[in-house]
């Protein structure tokens, strides 16, 4: 880059090309993005189903039984960093054009990010299909981000954002565990009313 930052207001980006075709101005980023993470979701999903695929998560659930079987963890595992760096190469890439600027820090606390989106998808989608589960990704991405909205509606600080990330992940981590806990307990109460009303008849 030469500088920490770098400004892109002047530059030719994907979002001013689409405009110059006569695209109004309203929602053309929101869209454009939208456009883009469901073809890059069609796509994951796609080669997901393939043979490599297929080694790819296999190697992710089991490496010892991929190893067994004669494959190659170590280049599944290179082929899931590159794919993976590739996709986070591609969000940067849409983020700077559309904020107007590439900044060096821009990609700090991502990680954290990526992670609490994950766990929030995987609780409001229970599957193991991947066509689901990739779109629980999408969908716990914008809950987090509507969540961050609505904290700084609310008036907390930039620097409170990690707590109410965190509060967000152990929400989504106990969220199962209150909900078994609260079927269990449904259904004992249950259990108690129908013996009660036996006794009763009898």
């Amino acid at each position: 880059m030469g500088r920490s930052n770098i400004p892109l207001l002047r530059e030719t980006t994907i979002l001013t090309v689409i405009k110059g075709w006569g695209f109004p101005d309203r929602y053309l980023a929101l869209t454009v993005f939208a456009v883009i993470v469901l073809l890059m979701k069609f796509l994951l999903d796609y080669f997901l189903y393939t043979e490599a695929g297929m080694a790819l998560r296999a190697t992710g659930d089991s490496p010892a039984m991929i190893e067994s079987l004669g494959g190659n963890t170590d280049h599944m595992k290179i082929l899931g960093l590159g794919l993976a760096n590739g996709l986070v190469a591609l969000s940067g890439a849409l983020t700077c054009q559309y904020q107007g600027f590439a900044d060096v820090g821009m990609g700090i606390g991502m990680i954290v990010v990526g992670l609490a989106s994950v766990i929030i998808g995987e609780v409001v989608i229970r599957t193991s299909r991947i066509i689901f589960a990739t779109f629980g990704v999408i969908l716990g991405s914008i809950i987090y981000r509507l969540a961050i909205a609505v904290a700084l509606q609310l008036g907390f600080a930039p620097t409170d954002l990690k707590i109410v990330t965190a509060l967000l992940v152990i929400l989504a981590l106990g969220a199962p565990s209150l909900r078994r806990f609260m079927i269990q307990d449904e259904f004992a109460e249950r259990l108690m009313e129908r013996s009660t009303s036996d006794a009763q008849t009898k």
